[in-house]
């Protein structure tokens, strides 16, 4: 690997202190041209010498975004230059969204193995998203979380019998509209009496037990098929009238 230079950006003392013996001991390829514990220095030290890589911390004097912003500016003023998030945020998941929308190239959590030779020199030689076990192990959780709802929704679509205007009767309905809205949209050939049939008709399927003797609303109904994942209420839209 080539010498490179590096440029981090670290507000703890003890922490920059670490960070720059893992760098020294573990990857002299990197040459450390400055540190800055603030965007103020960081935009000086740039602007004197450009980095190859910027190791950034986001918990920034206190504030999260202030590293997010110097991750966007850098790589919109200077797309040539690596930036990998080396942050003690290991619960903010936002965060981590924001960051990567900023374009960073990697984010590694100050815990676990903390910064590896391998993650640094992955950067550089031009691999994206580059990522260590500790968030590896959350992007690991939410995936296999999607795909099991996925799953489940499929099936209940097959168990249930849900057709597509079944799916879109409940999404309406828990979008908050009355049956003469739902029976008006494009698409929908129904009329608010169809409609009242086959929300009963929903209902017998979804409560084939019944509900405890208690009566059934288009508010429990809703929320039935929420649970059931027959509507996701992380996607609810409405259709175009």
């Amino acid at each position: 690997m080539n010498p490179f230079k590096v440029i981090i950006v670290e507000d703890v003392p003890l922490e920059l202190k670490g960070t720059e013996g893992i760098i020294r001991n573990d990857i002299p390829e990197a040459e450390i041209i400055g540190t800055a514990e603030n965007e103020k220095v960081y935009w000086r030290l740039i602007k004197q010498q450009k980095p190859d890589l910027v190791l950034l911390d986001l918990g920034l004097g206190g504030s999260t975004t202030v590293g997010v912003e110097i991750c966007r500016y850098t790589k919109e003023s200077y797309p040539e230059i690596k930036v990998l998030i080396f942050t003690g945020e290991i619960l903010n998941e936002k965060l981590w969204v924001d960051v990567l929308d900023a374009g960073c190239d990697g984010i590694i959590l100050k815990s676990g193995d903390l910064l590896t030779r391998n993650d640094v020199l992955s950067v550089m030689n031009g691999k994206k998203l580059v990522f260590n076990e500790p968030i590896i192990e959350k992007i690991l959780e939410r995936f296999k979380y999607s795909v099991n709802t996925q799953l489940m929704s499929q099936e209940a679509v097959v168990n249930y019998e849900i057709d597509e205007y079944d799916e879109r009767f409940l999404r309406h309905l828990a979008l908050g509209y009355t049956k003469d809205q739902i029976a008006s949209l494009r698409g929908m050939p129904f009329g608010v009496k169809s409609l009242e049939k086959r929300q009963n008709e929903l209902i017998m399927k979804l409560f084939p037990d019944g509900n405890g003797g208690m009566g059934v609303n288009a508010t429990r109904l809703v929320v039935r098929a929420l649970e059931l994942r027959i509507i996701d209420i992380d996607n609810l839209h409405p259709d175009d009238d």
